[in-house]
């Protein structure tokens, strides 16, 4: 189900800085872990990380490990993806997904998603 909405998006020089949110349509983050992914032009979609229901627990592709970072903010009802230090090959679409646990996600079993947003890291 799409109730997940993605925004952030951008044009962005290497190097720099860009953080997407993931906000929820008509229902409450908490309890779920929520995943990110991306799908660069021409290449499979591939998970980024998760953030566990409580937030204690994170997970990254070794691609963006030490890059990104995962949080979430309950009283704002949002779940963040900070990315620092962007490279070129970080151009893709990167869409926001909610499930019971970081494992589902991985799986892809999703219980809701969003239909993602820009990120373009160019010269």
């Amino acid at each position: 189900q799409v109730k997940l909405v993605e925004s952030g998006g951008g044009l962005v020089q290497p190097g720099n800085s860009l953080r997407l949110s993931c906000a929820p349509s008509g229902f409450s983050l908490n309890g779920y872990a929520i995943g990110w992914f991306r799908q660069a032009p021409g290449k499979e979609r591939e998970g980024v990380g998760c953030i566990s229901s409580s937030g204690g627990i994170t997970r990254y592709a070794d691609s963006v490990k030490g890059r990104f970072t995962i949080s979430r903010d309950s009283a704002k009802n949002t779940v963040y993806l900070q990315m620092n230090s962007l490279k070129i090959e970080d151009t893709a679409v990167y869409s926001c997904a909610a499930a019971t646990s970081c494992t589902a996600i991985a799986q892809r079993t999703v219980v809701y998603w969003g239909q993602g947003t820009q990120v373009t890291v160019s010269s």
